[in-house]
């Protein structure tokens, strides 16, 4: 399968916004991205990992969170147990664990390996609360956002040969049949 950076960042930058829109994150909030990048170029998972789409993918998240202040995650793959590459000063601030890994293309995956070369200062956390996040090839992101996670539909139901889901979290409702609750 073949697909072009242009395709890719557009693509991306696209369903980030839909999920922007849905999520209504506000600055200091986290975005968790996991990603196959064998998936988006039409191989099977961990088999055909591309660092070039990974940094593609990575560089469009970042143009769009950036400027809102809206903290990046990338999720490993199970080989690093799902651990999130940060910035280390999102990690000290919300108090997550740091821990003592480095992503590679086969433990860690391309996504977190573009992090850790476009992040200023990353490391690795095993545990995060996210408020919404981007899954792209179906890598179960959902252990990384808040409860409750609510589903977003993105336009686009495919990166290149990548499934794509989205999940954006609200809070609980309490209170039963007399409680009145604000749209979120």
């Amino acid at each position: 399968m073949t697909i072009s950076q242009e395709q890719v960042q557009t693509q991306v930058k696209a369903t980030v916004l839909e999920v922007l829109a849905a999520a209504h994150l506000q600055p200091g909030d986290t975005f968790v991205l996991g990603c196959t990048t064998s998936e988006v170029v039409g191989g099977q998972i961990g088999k055909a990992s591309s660092p070039e789409v990974g940094e593609w993918i990575v560089n469009a998240i970042l143009d769009v969170l950036e400027p809102r202040g809206i903290n990046l995650a990338v999720q490993g793959c199970e080989h690093i147990n799902r651990a999130c590459a940060v910035e280390r000063s999102v990690a000290i601030a919300k108090g997550w664990e740091i821990v003592n890994v480095i992503p590679g293309l086969h433990a860690g995956g391309s996504c977190s390996m573009a992090a850790f070369k476009y992040f200023a200062d990353p490391v690795e956390v095993e545990h995060i609360v996210a408020q919404a996040g981007l899954d792209i090839g179906d890598t179960s992101i959902g252990m990384h956002v808040k409860f409750v996670q609510v589903p977003v539909r993105p336009s686009k139901k495919e990166l290149g040969g990548a499934h794509v889901t989205a999940l954006r979290s609200r809070p609980k409702y309490i209170g039963g049949q007399r409680a009145i609750y604000a749209q979120m």
